[in-house]
């Protein structure tokens, strides 16, 4: 794995589009989470998914002067809050494009929630390999992997007993959210899921991450 860059390395942020690009990208899942919330097919559902994006994206912006994130950091969310949204809006087990693969491909059930928490692990890895980066002392150790890939299984558990207590509190109103269309392996398939989405994301986009975390400014840097 390659050694990012220190601080004192890294060159100015380049102008133009580099600058405009996330707000750009924070301009389309603010519009998009609008319009999901329109005909939400279950309103508790929708709240429940896109509560994550409803949080993410002040922070994203309330912070980025102090801590700028890279600009894969930021398409990476962007494409994963369309995710939520799109599964909030339908409910994960009945995603359009879900029953489509499903067809196509003749399976049991809507793959979107198996799609979903792929993402679940394969941005948040490139989130936290970013923040191990540029604030702790692991910037090149080979410990930086696989604690990366703890933490995000570490979220995907987190994430399941939310599930869990979503279940007990809402019993069957929130079947649409727990979306394990009646696989009792549900919960270890999706934890399988974000296991392996945070592994493939490190094996492929830890070097291009390294070149796109060069491309910020000094002050980006804590």
């Amino acid at each position: 794995m390659s050694v990012s860059p220190s601080p004192s390395d890294v060159p100015p942020a380049p102008g133009g589009t580099g600058r405009r690009l996330p707000a750009v990208l924070v301009a389309v899942v603010a519009a998009a989470l609008a319009a999901s919330a329109w005909g939400a097919k279950d309103p508790t559902t929708w709240l429940l998914e896109t509560v994550w994006v409803m949080v993410g994206l002040p922070l994203v912006v309330l912070l980025r002067r102090r801590f700028p994130l890279s600009g894969l950091l930021c398409g990476l969310l962007a494409v994963h809050a369309l995710v939520l949204i799109v599964g909030g809006h339908y409910t994960y087990a009945e995603v359009p494009a879900g029953d489509w693969v499903r067809d196509w491909f003749g399976l049991d059930r809507n793959p979107y929630d198996r799609f979903g928490h792929l993402m679940q692990g394969f941005v948040p890895a490139i989130l936290v390999r970013e923040l191990l980066v540029r604030t702790s002392p692991l910037r090149g150790s080979r410990w930086l992997a696989p604690l990366t890939v703890c933490a995000c299984l570490a979220f995907s558990a987190v994430f399941e007993m939310l599930e869990w207590a979503a279940a007990v509190t809402g019993g069957h109103a929130a079947d649409a959210f727990l979306a394990t269309q009646g696989d009792v392996w549900d919960t270890q398939w999706d934890m399988f899921c974000a296991l392996i989405g945070a592994t493939c994301s490190l094996l492929l986009l830890s070097h291009l991450h390294d070149r796109s975390l060069t491309r910020l400014p000094f002050a980006a840097k804590n």
